[in-house]
């Protein structure tokens, strides 16, 4: 039997291998029974070791990075670990004259406290910039700029 275009008409549809293209020469990840064996798995070669690298007999060193998030400062105390002594510290505060303590004397000396009123400022803690430092180490950790 021919078709009209002159191609033989095939006799039986193509085996499951032909249709999906499995190939039988390349390496499969497990045994392939081979002619004479059953598929139970007995006599069979164990699969070949593969990807793996013989273990190695050097030591492994680890280094210990300590990553530590952007904090936001604030006037209270903050928790975190130090990035100097490496310690989980409750930060010390300090405060100091910033801008917003100057610009409020400069005011009340503008309204007419001339006879030392326009040094309040300076004993008001909520006016000043807070430096926040460690307990343990000392190390200055961040600032708080109330400007």
């Amino acid at each position: 039997m021919s078709a009209p275009s002159g191609n033989p008409v095939p006799s039986a549809p193509p085996s499951y291998e032909e249709a999906v293209g499995f190939n039988v020469n390349y390496p499969q990840p497990y045994p392939v029974p081979g002619p004479g064996q059953k598929p139970d798995g007995k006599g069979m070669n164990p699969p070949p070791h593969m990807g793996q690298p013989p273990p190695a007999s050097n030591p492994i060193t680890v280094q210990t990075v300590y990553v530590q998030q952007p904090l936001l400062f604030c006037d209270r105390p903050v928790q975190m670990r130090c990035p100097s002594c490496h310690q989980l510290i409750v930060t010390r505060l300090s405060y100091d004259a910033g801008p917003l303590t100057w610009l409020s004397c400069g005011g009340l000396c503008l309204l007419g406290c001339i006879a030392g009123c326009c040094l309040i400022p300076f004993c008001i803690d909520a006016l000043k910039d807070v430096k926040h430092s460690c307990p343990k180490c000392g190390t200055h950790v961040g600032s708080y700029k109330r400007l």
